[in-house]
């Protein structure tokens, strides 16, 4: 039971950093093609 419990957590901390980096690198590069 443990062990499901820390298999979640490392899949969603993973899940949320890979969602923040797209969304931040989506930002950054919508801001770049916006400013041409």
């Amino acid at each position: 039971m443990f062990m499901d419990i820390v298999v979640f957590a490392g899949i969603g901390t993973v899940l949320l950093m890979i969602s923040f980096f797209a969304g931040l690198a989506y930002f950054l590069w919508k801001n770049e093609t916006g400013k041409e």
